[in-house]
């Protein structure tokens, strides 16, 4: 069987049937879409007449809404897919509309159509194949030569299907409203996100306002450094929310604080909340009181809980936990450096002040990296007889010399640490004569034939070594727990260890330019892991670059 990019799967089942046939039904859609899966309700359809199948509205209801967690739930067993929900064809009470019958334009326009209904011939030209077709041109906007397919999952049920309690067809009508409000971070839209945003979708009638948290909002979210910009943020949310209800006007801003317009806005009626932003929900409502409105009703969602949560992660379905897994693996492919040889692999590391980076330097180093540890080399280099010893002395005055002939880097340091200018007059000297004494440890490291070569440097990216690098991998850690770290291990002040970190570059503009991130904010165990996996991926790539096709030389190092 062929694999798709994008799919949409018809569900003809009943709906108390398919509960329990979600799971086998996905698991088969997985084998043959790749990327984007939709999936429409159509209970009852045939496919077997000789006139044109055409969709039909159905209520909505709690079932319904169970059935949508259903399906998002069971989708996370499959990472590839993007499951989208199509909700164009659920109404509810309020909602006076009639049969379907515009074509549907979907972002991804789907290059096969699957569905459940299964008849007794399996041929080719299956006369339910060709109905399909035609209903999926007719309703979606579907990509040219568009295939079908009849899914013939193995369900494994008992002789006599027994439901779920809520899913024998006997669901509870959802109270509609006109104006309905949420909010939330929204950062790599997840499948609890889509149950949360079709939940919002059926209750309204008119209007969806969404908060999606910006700026001070996200300072004390875990691996805040790894949240997708705003302006992705909402393309992503629009373009889904678009697809499963665009009949819907949606209003998407970005808020600061806890509330956003949603203790403003007279025309809202509906909040929708989790189980543990209902605290929040109450506390809106007070705030509307207090501002003349009238109180907003509370629609209250469950947690999903992911099985697949590590001990540092949420129970819950969550967008840290998406982050988390994001440690150590390759976030942006290396660009290539045709200025550097090919071996040893050089990585540069780096990392703030407090950040754990010499921890993960000895990790690698245990690993079978070579580690260059460039702090080192800076004190190497102001010793008598270094490449800056002699440089330093004429731009800075021979009463920075200690009795015994060394540099004293107290007293310059006192001299430079208040003024920009002399620390750049400082800088300029010291960073190209450590990059010299870089470049002489990677060549002993390829004399030893060392595979992998790992430059620990706190200001790798300040420096331009990144220039001599592969790969940039930072190490990031909180700002809090960064100042704790620094006064436990220096014996400073709080105010102390927070300008350091203020003259720091911040954990956001070094990611920016990573390929590789890691926190060691957790346990040790936990950092290992990450490191592990890092390493392990690394090795793949060496691997897959070795295995390339280069006829042409490596220039030599500029440096």
């Amino acid at each position: 069987m062929s694999v798709f990019r994008t799919g949409v799967l018809v569900l003809t089942s009943p709906l108390s049937a398919l509960s329990l046939r979600l799971a086998p039904i996905l698991a088969s859609a997985a084998k043959i879409v790749q990327d984007t899966l939709y999936v429409h309700f159509q209970p009852g359809l045939h496919l077997t007449g000789s006139s044109q199948p055409t969709s039909t509205y159905i209520p909505a209801t709690t079932e319904v809404c169970s059935l949508i967690s259903k399906i998002y739930t069971d989708a996370d067993v499959h990472n590839n897919l993007d499951v989208r929900v199509l909700l164009t064809n659920i109404k509810n009470q309020s909602n006076n509309q009639h049969i379907l019958s515009s074509v549907q334009n979907l972002s991804h326009p789907p290059e096969v159509v699957l569905t459940d209904f299964q008849t007794s011939d399996g041929g080719q030209y299956n006369p339910a194949k060709q109905q399909l077709e035609r209903y999926a041109t007719a309703s979606y906007s579907c990509e040219p030569n568009l295939i079908s397919v009849l899914l013939y999952p193995e369900y494994e049920l008992p002789n006599e299907e027994i439901f779920p309690e809520g899913l024998n067809g006997d669901g509870e009508p959802l109270e509609s409203h006109s104006d309905v409000v949420v909010g939330g971070t929204f950062d790599r839209l997840h499948n609890a996100h889509k149950i949360l945003l079709s939940v919002c979708c059926l209750l309204t009638q008119r209007r969806l306002l969404i908060g999606v948290a910006d700026k001070e909002l996200l300072d004390d979210k875990v691996l805040k450094e790894l949240i997708q910009p705003y302006k992705q943020r909402l393309e992503n949310l629009s373009q889904f929310l678009v697809d499963v209800k665009p009949s819907l006007l949606y209003d998407i801003v970005p808020i600061s604080d806890p509330y956003g317009p949603s203790i403003t806005d007279p025309e809202l009626k509906c909040i929708v909340v989790s189980e543990e932003t209902r605290r929040g929900g109450l506390s809106v409502n007070k705030r509307r009181l207090e501002n003349g409105l009238w109180e907003l009703a509370i629609h209250e969602i469950q947690l999903i809980k992911d099985p697949l949560h590590s001990a540092n992660e949420e129970e819950k379905i969550s967008s840290s936990s998406f982050r988390n897994r994001l440690l150590g693996t390759l976030l942006v492919p290396p660009a290539g450096n045709p200025n550097i040889p090919a071996q040893p692999y050089v990585i540069g590391l780096t990392g703030g002040s407090g950040s754990g980076k010499s921890s993960v330097a000895k990790r690698m180093e245990g690993l079978g990296a070579y580690v260059i540890d460039c702090d080192k080399l800076g004190h190497q280099s102001y010793k008598p007889g270094g490449p800056a010893y002699q440089k330093v002395i004429e731009a800075f005055g021979s009463d920075i010399l200690c009795p015994d002939g060394t540099i004293d880097r107290k007293a310059i340091g006192s001299r430079v640490f208040s003024s920009k200018d002399q620390l750049k007059r400082l800088t300029d000297i010291v960073w190209p004569a450590i990059a010299s004494l870089v470049k002489e440890d990677v060549a002993n490291a390829a004399a030893q034939g060392m595979s992998v070569c790992v430059l620990d440097a706190a200001v790798l990216l300040e420096a331009g070594w990144n220039e001599m690098v592969h790969e940039v991998w930072t190490v990031v850690i909180p700002e809090k727990e960064a100042v704790t770290r620094i006064m436990n291990r220096d014996g400073v002040s709080e105010e102390n260890a927070k300008n350091r970190l203020a003259n720091q570059m911040s954990n956001s503009e070094r990611v920016e330019k990573s390929n590789v991130v890691l926190c060691t904010l957790w346990e040790p165990e936990v950092t290992q892991i990450q490191v592990q996996k890092a390493w392990d991926l690394l090795q793949n790539r060496i691997d897959q670059e070795s295995h390339v096709p280069n006829d042409k030389p490596f220039l030599k190092s500029r440096f």
